[in-house]
């Protein structure tokens, strides 16, 4: 009757390393862009 719980966590799943990239590249590369027009505009505030 007394079962340890089952976690989600320790379950892992394979993936393929092409769609990591593309995933990470899908948000970075906007993001990156984003933080750098933020820091561009915001040099144009101490001018």
């Amino acid at each position: 009757m007394n079962q340890p719980p089952v976690s989600s966590a320790t379950h892992e799943t394979p993936s393929s390393g092409g769609a990591l990239f593309l995933a990470w590249a899908f948000v970075g590369i906007p993001l990156l862009w984003g933080v750098s027009q933020t820091f561009i505009k915001a040099l144009d505030l101490f001018k």
